[in-house]
């Protein structure tokens, strides 16, 4: 008696890369997990086994990188049974109960087409990404509790892009009218940003946007000349200061995009597992978790 189980790693929370992989049932130990999980196009696979041992039923759970096929975490559970459905509610509970313990490398490293690595400068790196019009999942420091995403829990582009404020919507899978916020400097606002109280850290006052401005940062402007201003300190947010400094080192801007880090009836990334399932789904070009850079090649435009 044995079966074997294909499945992506949408059914692993703590490891997921792709929750719209395809996920599939294979019966009898003549089939080849690695092939499969290649024929569905998912990263690993879970190769099971169930075997009888006297009064006893040994189940075997393994995550096999489909790459390489290499095993990157195995169990066994030993369980007594008496009868079929005995049978199938162990090996239920094992597929429902394993939780691997994998290395971060090997998370990162497992889906197809990213790179995972570890920058000198994380600020300096993703501002290479955001000068080149990438969108970055930008994941740093301890949770965000509030209305608004400060530069924890953000989704970052270049504001001199139109057509970042449509491509950051259509990620996020909100309505093309909903707007997104410029993030400054607090010792640079006064010459971009008037008509409301500088600083502004919790982006909640509205500012009209310097005439001459408003065409070097379309995609934070309103349609009637104002933006939802967010200053930033340097004292509070040396990380984010340096990333906006770089940022402007290389294009002239001293205002990123900033809105925030969540997809269409989600709610806002807290975790690192929450950031690489969404890094997994959404069409972002890299994402910042820590002094590590993952990118996805094939999805900037």
């Amino acid at each position: 008696m044995a079966d074997t189980l294909i499945t992506s790693l949408s059914n692993l929370r703590p490891l997921i890369i792709r929750p719209t992989s395809a996920v599939r049932r294979y019966g009898g130990l003549d089939q080849d997990p690695v092939a499969a999980g290649r024929e569905l196009k998912v990263d690993a696979v879970m190769d099971g086994s169930i075997q009888r041992l006297g009064d006893r039923i040994r189940v075997t759970v393994r995550l096999i990188r489909v790459r390489d096929g290499s095993s990157l975490w195995a169990k066994q559970f030993d369980e007594g049974a008496s009868d079929i459905f005995a049978v199938q509610a162990i090996w239920a509970d094992a597929i429902r109960n394993a939780r691997p313990r994998a290395k971060a490398g090997d998370i990162f490293n497992m889906a197809a087409g990213v790179e995972f690595r570890r920058p000198d400068d994380i600020a300096e790196a993703v501002a290479d990404v955001l000068a080149d019009n990438g969108v970055v999942a930008w994941f740093q420091g301890r949770s965000e509790f509030g209305p608004r995403a400060l530069g924890h829990r953000s989704l970052l582009a270049d504001p001199r892009r139109p057509e970042n404020l449509e491509k950051l919507n259509d990620i996020k899978g909100r309505e093309q009218f909903r707007p997104v916020a410029p993030m400054v400097l607090a010792e640079r606002a006064p010459e971009i940003f008037a008509g409301g109280p500088l600083p502004s850290p919790y982006m909640l006052f509205t500012h009209s946007v310097a005439r001459e401005w408003q065409e070097r940062i379309p995609a934070v402007v309103h349609v009637d000349g104002t933006a939802r201003v967010q200053t930033v300190e340097r004292a509070e947010e040396p990380l984010v200061a340096r990333m906006l400094d770089a940022f402007e080192a290389r294009t002239g801007v001293p205002v990123v995009v900033n809105t925030s880090l969540n997809t269409a009836g989600r709610p806002m990334v807290d975790s690192p597992r929450d950031a690489l399932e969404c890094f997994g789904s959404a069409p972002v070009d890299a994402l910042a978790i820590g002094p590590y850079l993952l990118e996805r090649a094939g999805v900037r435009a």
